[in-house]
């Protein structure tokens, strides 16, 4: 979902910039200074429930595992007990999963803008987070984390390198943040293949691309699999996500990477083309799904359903989670399982893989530069990270959603077993928020419970085992001039990188086009958009 959103704000960057920059109701550039308490109120604790009169305004995205069960925030119990935990009222506004960003557009283009505004304000907002509170936006929080958010001032304090991600190149502190609190929780997701097959065939789980091929091969012809393996392509076919558990074997990524400390772009390195040459191969005979452009989720639960695929690549919750009961309903003995993310040579660790920083951008919070009760705001928002606060971010109520057991806060069955049949992540997605971002530190907890079946388990401690962590670039911000010339460069990039990875691999043009490609994205001066990058680690580096 992280990367589906980024890419979507990537191509309304343009449109953004423009309403965002021509609103004539823009605030003054000098609003959060204004309005900026003045309180010398000391770092005490707060108690909760606060005794107040105020009532606050909260704006979200509705999470994609509420759509369809709730409508709107108010309806869904975390977000009722959220107020009553902290003895905050809110008037909650609910932007839609589809159609957020052109509702948050609106939103500041009209300056009438809500307390606390939950948003990918690290890149998702035209010029970054120092140019939204250059304009007004959005407060600057250092004064009012270090004089009312004692929990959060504590937590980044015994974490300087979580303390590091979560502010400017400049010091500034603008949001508060959803935090992966346990290196389990940055890995999720990687090759999956249904290992029934590999036993009944005589095959040993795929960890080498050739091993890789030969399997699939198997699968083929042994098995009749008419898509031996089946990537979800849309809205992108081979995005990052997909091509991210394959191309790493090559020695690249299909974004931006560190190699030794320099920043690289992926397509138009060497490792890109042998990428590419080995997915048309495996292509022209028959082992990827040959409707890879156009399948969905649904697809591929036909393809499980079928039989006509034997391996994907997905999440350890919504991937094996899902598929697992749909190739089982067909076959009672089918299991999935992960493998290790692929490399060239036997025994080799895998260089690349997914890994997410624990600082998540998408579901932290800032504080509109328009607030009256920005104090208030703060330290409500101070509960996410406080003991009894991470407890209920992650757990819900106890009682109702958890039950302590010998000091472990175990799922009810209103969340395991839903009585309305909704799937664990829609229930939890209701009583909690340890399933998906929010102002608070997730809980390893949440996960162990979340990956019910072993095989789930067992599939994120293979995906861990990377070196992906010296390749991994932190969460950089460009400067707001930087920022916008990077997003012209990239749009018009990526779209070329799409095209090139299609026609390459569809069979439509040559594997020997791959330089023209690269050719075309150096007049597209992704080299500018090298040194943007690099420029901007430096300075990371140096806070």
């Amino acid at each position: 979902m992280k990367k589906s959103f980024a890419s979507v704000m990537a191509a309304t960057l343009l449109l953004s910039s423009f309403v965002v920059g021509c609103s004539s109701a823009k605030p003054d550039s000098t609003t959060s200074d204004k309005n900026a308490p003045t309180s010398s109120t000391s770092n005490e604790p707060t108690t909760y429930p606060i005794t107040t009169d105020q009532k606050l305004s909260y704006w979200a995205i509705l999470q994609g595992n509420i759509v369809g069960v709730k409508s709107s925030l108010d309806e869904v119990p975390f977000f009722q007990d959220w107020q009553k935990k902290t003895g905050v009222p809110l008037k909650y506004t609910t932007a839609p999963n589809n159609g957020s960003e052109q509702q948050f557009n609106v939103m500041l283009a009209s300056g009438d803008l809500p307390d606390m505004i939950e948003y990918n304000w690290t890149n998702g907002y035209p010029g970054g987070p120092e140019k939204a509170i250059k304009d007004g936006y959005i407060l600057k929080l250092n004064d009012l984390i270090d004089k009312h958010a004692p929990n959060l001032k504590k937590y980044l304090k015994e974490h300087p390198d979580v303390d590091k991600m979560v502010k400017t190149d400049n010091g500034s502190y603008y949001i508060f943040p959803f935090i992966r609190g346990d290196s389990y929780l940055q890995v999720f997701h990687g090759p999956i293949v249904r290992k029934d097959w590999l036993d009944e065939l005589g095959l040993p789980v795929p960890t080498t691309i050739d091993e890789w091929y030969t399997t699939l091969k198997t699968f083929k012809e042994k098995k009749g699999a008419s898509a031996p393996i089946s990537f979800v392509g849309q809205p992108n076919p081979l995005n990052d996500t997909v091509t991210g558990d394959f191309v790493g074997a090559f020695g690249v990524t299909r974004g931006f990477y560190l190699d030794n400390g320099k920043v690289k772009f992926g397509p138009m390195e060497q490792g890109f083309k042998d990428f590419l040459s080995t997915f048309r191969k495996w292509y022209a005979e028959g082992l990827i799904d040959k409707n890879l452009a156009t399948t969905d989720t649904k697809a591929i639960d036909a393809n499980f359903a079928n039989g006509m695929t034997g391996a994907t690549v997905g999440n350890a919750g919504s991937g094996i989670g899902r598929w697992q009961p749909i190739v089982a309903a067909k076959d009672p003995k089918a299991i999935l399982v992960g493998t290790p993310y692929p490399t060239l040579k036997k025994g080799e660790t895998p260089q690349f893989g997914q890994l997410d920083v624990p600082f998540t951008p998408a579901g932290s919070v800032a504080i509109s530069a328009k607030s009256k009760n920005a104090e208030l705001a703060v330290k409500m928002l101070d509960y996410g990270y406080s003991e009894e606060g991470k407890m209920f971010f992650n757990f819900g109520t106890e009682g109702v959603s958890y039950k302590m057991d010998n000091g472990y806060p175990r799922y009810t069955d209103l969340v395991m077993k839903n009585p309305d049949k909704l799937a664990v992540a829609q229930a939890m997605s209701l009583y909690t928020r340890g399933n998906y971002t929010g102002p608070f530190i997730q809980d390893k907890r949440y996960a162990e419970q979340f990956f019910a079946l072993q095989t789930q388990r067992d599939a994120v401690s293979a995906w861990q085992k990377t070196d992906m962590v010296k390749h991994q670039l932190p969460p950089i911000t460009p400067t707001p001039d930087e920022s916008s010339e990077f997003a012209k460069i990239m749009n018009d990039t990526n779209t070329l990188v799409n095209e090139m990875i299609l026609k390459i691999v569809l069979g439509s043009e040559p594997v020997e086009s791959f330089d023209k490609y690269v050719e075309k994205m150096k007049t597209m001066k992704i080299s500018r958009a090298l040194e943007i990058q690099q420029a901007a680690l430096d300075r990371y580096n140096k806070r």
